[in-house]
């Protein structure tokens, strides 16, 4: 039977700290042991035994007196040189007329080449450092070095971009410097910032929001890169130990952890799984592989982590999926708004009745809105015959689309068809009547209109609220009816009284009443737009009032319309 999974952080931080003492202690029982440290007087004793003498040789193999007795105790230091990892260089300062340092003398120096186009120390010695390092002024590393020899204080890791021109080009690399003084001279070492292959790994670490972590089990020694440090924005050189990570997990990932680090402390390498920690509040995912470092006995004394930062990319999963839902709900109310326009396009634009043939017309009507998927807008129509026999024919366009523009269309369309049943009132007054109600009404905004009434005695009696003139196809010519009596747009003047003119028709003749839609055109005259219109109706000629209205359709089908559009062919028999 398996151990149960620890599934509360300190469960967790118990069975690591009894792996780790079992590891050392079965470690501990085979490892040598070093002799004991020196006490502090065996250390002074041996200080005093193998210091340097004048005129003694050093275990250096270099005398520290020249000339007989005179002891220069920067001998020892420049024979040491070689010694250091780093290129290293003792500094002679150069004073100028006044007494003041401008410039360093390189009394000695080691074999590194810190990079590869600049040149060792060694090959350097006698040469004044303005001379050797072109470019040390304007990094700020000669001012640096006056400080430490005028201060005494060192220089830790000092941070110099450097750059200088070659024969080859312009070169630049970043360098660390350590200098200290002593004795009116300065040594100072300095190394590469990175080199190529530690940039290369800090650049895929940041790419790819990964790092890597090293926990010594015996020590209890931790190492982290500079990418791991970033994820979890830790200082540096603070690295978090398994411990510490175990307060930074997730409660509800906790058995994942567990499960992890037990299968690393059996020596296995499982497989990567998605834990999630808290950094300073914030939940980041990350994705982590683990694998031990075995000994001979068989025991993980160490383990290697490597941890992938999820987060942004779960992160715009997740704004992915929450922007499909919204247009998921939009695509569904847009269908919903589509619907209910659709049947009240079918409750507000009807096809004419049978009583308006027998009085002696056809009509055909047609609506072609502006997006594909709408259904209707503020654009409507009205024919239908009254008690007193004559046909009430109206065209309007309330401005807007939408369920808003429906919602005014209908009330303008009921309330004409309501106001057409007074008696003896005709197409001004109706016009008129309708105006009032619009201006009446502080929600509403204004819209265009054609109102008229075709009588038994075959003429058209109309007003024109502001709308585009009808088209009369008489004869095979097309002309726009006159527009001089023309009214404002409905809802723009109240108290405005809108006048009539009539239209005698004659057997065979078409009215084509249509909103703007249709004939106007971005940056292009509304005339050239109504010149088009009548030479395509006069193309008509000799068709019915379907086949025009078909013919007039399929001219604009292919057109980018900027409005909805209502058409209304009136056919005389």
């Amino acid at each position: 039977m398996s151990p149960a999974v620890p599934r509360d952080p300190e469960a967790l931080k118990q069975l690591i700290t009894r792996e780790v003492a079992l590891l050392r202690a079965v470690a501990g029982r085979s490892a040598g042991a070093r002799p004991r440290p020196a006490t502090p007087a065996e250390i002074a004793e041996s200080e005093a035994l193998s210091s340097c003498s004048c005129g003694a040789v050093s275990r250096h193999g270099h005398s520290c007196a020249e000339g007989g007795g005179d002891h220069d105790p920067w001998a020892c230091v420049c024979a040491a040189l070689p010694a250091i990892p780093a290129s290293a260089a003792l500094l002679a300062p150069v004073a100028d007329g006044d007494g003041k340092t401008e410039d360093f003398v390189i009394r000695a120096g080691n074999h590194i080449r810190s990079v590869e186009w600049l040149d060792s120390p060694d090959r350097q010695v006698g040469k004044r450092l303005r001379e050797v390092r072109p470019g040390v002024d304007g990094s700020g590393l000669l001012d640096s070095l006056k400080e430490v020899l005028h201060t005494g204080r060192a220089l830790r890791n000092f941070p110099v971009d450097y750059t200088e021109r070659r024969p080859d080009g312009l070169h630049r690399t970043k360098l660390l410097y350590d200098a200290a003084s002593c004795s009116g001279q300065v040594l100072a070492t300095w190394r590469p910032a990175h080199n190529p292959a530690e940039l290369m790994s800090l650049e895929a670490q940041y790419i790819a929001s990964m790092g890597w972590a090293h926990f010594d089990l015996l020590s209890g020694e931790t190492t982290w890169s500079e990418g791991l440090g970033t994820i979890f924005r830790t200082a540096p050189g603070r690295p978090m130990g398994l411990l510490d990570l175990c307060d930074a997990v997730l409660l509800e990932d906790v058995p994942r952890w567990a499960r992890l680090l037990r299968a690393l402390f059996d020596g296995e390498e499982p497989p990567g799984c998605d834990i999630r920690f808290t950094v300073y509040g914030d939940v980041r995912t990350l994705h982590v592989i683990g694998r031990p470092v075995i000994s001979t006995d068989g025991l993980a004394w160490a383990l290697h982590l490597i941890a992938r930062d999820l987060t942004p990319v779960i992160r715009s999963r997740q704004r992915l999926a929450a922007t499909r839902r919204q247009t998921e709900r939009f695509r569904e109310e847009a269908a919903a708004e589509h619907r209910v326009a659709a049947a009240l396009r079918e409750a507000l634009l009807p096809t004419h009745s049978s009583e308006i043939a027998r009085l002696g017309y056809a009509v055909a009507a047609a609506y072609l809105p502006v997006e594909e998927d709408a259904a209707v807008g503020g654009d409507w129509y009205k024919c239908r015959a009254l008690p007193d026999g004559r046909i009430l024919l109206a065209i309007g366009d309330a401005c807007g689309h939408g369920l808003d523009a429906v919602a005014r269309m209908a009330q303008q369309r009921h309330a004409l068809a309501g106001l057409a049943h007074t008696p003896g009132s005709d197409a001004g007054q109706l016009t008129t009547w309708l105006n009032e109600l619009v201006c009446a009404d502080a929600s509403a905004e204004t819209a265009t209109a054609v109102i008229g009434h075709l009588g038994d005695d075959r003429r058209l009696v109309w007003a024109c609220a502001g709308h585009p003139s009808p088209l009369l196809l008489h004869d095979g010519a097309a002309a726009a009816l006159d527009t001089r009596h023309r009214g404002p747009l409905l809802g723009l003047l109240p108290g405005e009284a809108y006048a009539t003119a009539s239209l005698p028709l004659e057997p065979g003749d078409l009215l084509l009443l249509y909103t703007d839609g249709l004939v106007e055109r971005r940056g292009e005259d509304i005339e050239a737009g109504v010149n088009s219109l009548l030479d395509h109706l006069a193309d008509c000629a000799g068709g019915d009032a379907r086949q025009t209205l078909d013919a007039v359709v399929a001219r604009y089908a292919d057109d980018r319309l900027e409005d909805d559009t209502c058409l209304v062919v009136v056919e005389a028999l």
